[in-house]
C-alpha cells in the first residue's frame, strides 16, 4: 500500500538542534525571569555572610535561593522533587545554570543558610516592589490563619495534665522527706527547723530530690541493711526523679503555652476551620500572621499562640525593625483590644479595627438589650451610669488587671443600690439584688473614636478593601498553591518556609501583573 501523500515534520535525534542557550526559550514575562531579576538585585553581602569560607567550594547562594523561590512558586516543596526538577525542567536548568545540587544540599541551605536571613530576603523583595511602584507601604491589611504543623495529631502534651502529675510527685516526695526527717529528729534534737524549712519549699525541684538521694545514700552507708532506706532510694531513683525531670523539661519546652506536640515541639494545638470530623478536634498548628497591600504580602510572622489579639503588636514590631510601621492598620474585630488600640495610638498610627460588638450594635435587637452597659446613659459630671428605669449605678471600686507583660487594664466597677422592685430586674440584673457593671473608661473612649472612624466615608472605603486584599492572599496560598501544611519542623524552620512562600507569592503576583500589562499593550 502506497503512502506517498503522507508527510512528517523532520525528526532526527542525531542532528544538532539550535538554540543551545535555554534563555532563548524563556518567555519575556515568565515567572523564572522575575525570580532571576529579584534575586539578582538582592545585596550579595546578606547571602554571603552565612559562609565561613575554606573547604570545598559551595554552590552560589543566589543560585540556591532562585531555585528555592521558583520551586515554592511552582508548588514544589520537597527537596527531592526540586532535585528532580533540576534534571528535567528547563526553567530550573536555566536558573541553576545546569548545576545540580542534591536534595540534601537543598534542604541544608533552606534550614541552615536561610535561618537568620529570611526576613532580610523577604523585605528586600518588598523594597523592590516599593521601588517599582507596586506597593506604597501606607495601608496595611492584617489577618491570621492556622497552618497545620508537620506533626502527628495525637502526640500532644497538655501542660494542665503536667501540672497535675507534678503536684502528685511533689506530694509523694514531701511525704518521703517527712519520714526521713522524722528518723533524723530522733537522732538529732535540733533538726525540727530544718524539717519545716524543707517541707515549706515550693515548688519542689529535681535538684532537691537529688540532694535527698545523696542524704539517703549516706544513711545507707551507715545502715546498709535498712529495708526502709532501700525502698526510699528505689522510689526516688526509679520513680520520682525521672518523672520530675520529665515534667520540668515539658514546662521548659512549653514556655508558657498550654500544649505542644512531641513530634514538633514548636507547634501548639489549636482549633482550625478545616474540621472534617466535625468534633472540634485540636491540631498541632502555627498561627501565621501577614499584612498585605494591593494583594502583595508586605509583612509576616509566625506565632505559637492561638489568639490573634496578642499577635498584632509582636507582628508589627517585627515588621518595624525592617521597614517601619505602616500609617494605616486595617484588621478585623479579632484584633480590637484595648492594648492594640493604645499601642497604635502611642505610635501615632491610624487603626481601622472594629471592636467585638461593632457589627452587633448596628442591629435593632441590640438596642433592646437594656442590661448592656453600652446602652446605658453615662453622666460624666457625676461619674454615674443611668439604667433603663432611670436608676443610677454609682462608682464602687477600681481594679487593675494585667493584660500582658507591659500593659495593665484599669476597670471601674459601678453598682446600683436601688434594684429591688424594678420591673427590669430579671432582665437587667439577671434576678440579682444588685446590678453591677465593670467598665474600662479608656476602652470606652477608644470604642467611641473607632466607631466614628469606621462609620466615616473614608473608613467604610478602606475597611471594605480588607476582605478583597488580605483574605484573597490566604485563598491563593492555601488553595491555588495547595500549601495547607508545613513540610518542616520547629518554629525556626517553619518561619523560613513561610517566608519563602511569601516571597514566591509576591514574585508570582509581580509576574501576573507583567503578563496582564503585556496583553493590554497588545
Amino acid at each position: 500500500m502506497k503512502h506517498d501523500h503522507i508527510s512528517f515534520i523532520n525528526y532526527n535525534m542525531n542532528q544538532l538542534t539550535l538554540p543551545l542557550d535555554l534563555e532563548i526559550k524563556i518567555p519575556p514575562h515568565h515567572l523564572s525571569r522575575i525570580v532571576h531579576e529579584a534575586v539578582e538585585q538582592l545585596s550579595e553581602s546578606v547571602l554571603i555572610q552565612q559562609y565561613k569560607g575554606g573547604g570545598r567550594s559551595s554552590y552560589h547562594p543566589k543560585m540556591m535561593l532562585k531555585i528555592l523561590v521558583y520551586a515554592y512558586a511552582d508548588r514544589i516543596y520537597s527537596g527531592r522533587k526540586i532535585e528532580k526538577a533540576l534534571e528535567e525542567n528547563i526553567y530550573f536548568m536555566w536558573l541553576s545554570d545546569h548545576q545540580k545540587p542534591d536534595f540534601r544540599t537543598i534542604n541544608r541551605f533552606r534550614s541552615e543558610r536561610m535561618k537568620s536571613i529570611i526576613y532580610d530576603v523577604f523585605f528586600s523583595v518588598v523594597h523592590l516592589l516599593h521601588n517599582k511602584g507596586m506597593v506604597k507601604l501606607e495601608d496595611y491589611y492584617v489577618d491570621g490563619t492556622k497552618i497545620e504543623a508537620n506533626a502527628n495529631k495525637y502526640t500532644w502534651v497538655w501542660l494542665k495534665s503536667t501540672k497535675r502529675y507534678e503536684e502528685k510527685v511533689d506530694e509523694k516526695f514531701r511525704k518521703i522527706l517527712h519520714d526521713i526527717e522524722e528518723v533524723r529528729e530522733k537522732e538529732m534534737a535540733d533538726t525540727e527547723s530544718n524539717l519545716n524549712e524543707k517541707l515549706s519549699q515550693n515548688p519542689i525541684t529535681s535538684q532537691q530530690i537529688e540532694e535527698t538521694m545523696n542524704t539517703v545514700n549516706e544513711q545507707l552507708e551507715k545502715k546498709p541493711k535498712d529495708r526502709e532506706l532501700k525502698k526510699v532510694k528505689r522510689s526516688l531513683e526509679k520513680d520520682l526523679l525521672p518523672r520530675k525531670k520529665k515534667y520540668e523539661q515539658q514546662r521548659a519546652i512549653a514556655q508558657g503555652r498550654n500544649s505542644y506536640s512531641k513530634t514538633d515541639q514548636g507547634a501548639t494545638f489549636m482549633r482550625t476551620k478545616d474540621d472534617h470530623m466535625k468534633n472540634g478536634q485540636l491540631k498541632p498548628c502555627y498561627n501565621v500572621q501577614i499584612g498585605t497591600e494591593n494583594q502583595f504580602i508586605t509583612g509576616f510572622s509566625l506565632h505559637q499562640r492561638a489568639g490573634d489579639p496578642k499577635c498584632l503588636i509582636p507582628h508589627l514590631e517585627q515588621r518595624s525593625d525592617y521597614i517601619g510601621l505602616p500609617q494605616n492598620v486595617i484588621a478585623d474585630s479579632g484584633y480590637g483590644s484595648e492594648e492594640n488600640y493604645a499601642y497604635l495610638e502611642d505610635k501615632n498610627r491610624t487603626a481601622y479595627i472594629p471592636y467585638n460588638t461593632f457589627e452587633k450594635e448596628k442591629k435593632k435587637s441590640w438596642k433592646t438589650k437594656i442590661e448592656r452597659v453600652e446602652n446605658m446613659e453615662y453622666d460624666e459630671d457625676l461619674d454615674e451610669f443611668v439604667c433603663a428605669n432611670g436608676k443610677r449605678l454609682i462608682f464602687h471600686h477600681e481594679s487593675k488587671r494585667k493584660v500582658s507583660e507591659e500593659y495593665f487594664s484599669v476597670k471601674r466597677n459601678y453598682r446600683c443600690v436601688d434594684c429591688k422592685g424594678c420591673p427590669f430586674q430579671s432582665t437587667c440584673a439577671k434576678g440579682k439584688d444588685t446590678k453591677s457593671v465593670s467598665v474600662s473608661m479608656k476602652n470606652r473612649k477608644q470604642r467611641d473614636k473607632m466607631k466614628s472612624r469606621l462609620n466615616s466615608p473614608e473608613g467604610k472605603e478602606i475597611y471594605s478593601q480588607r476582605k478583597i486584599d488580605v483574605e484573597t492572599v490566604f485563598g491563593q496560598i492555601k488553595h491555588n498553591q495547595r500549601f495547607q501544611r508545613f513540610h518542616v519542623r520547629s518554629l525556626e524552620k517553619t518561619t523560613i518556609e513561610w517566608g519563602l512562600i511569601c516571597v514566591a507569592h509576591n514574585l508570582l503576583k509581580w509576574s501576573l501583573k507583567g503578563q496582564s500589562s503585556k496583553k493590554m499593550t497588545l
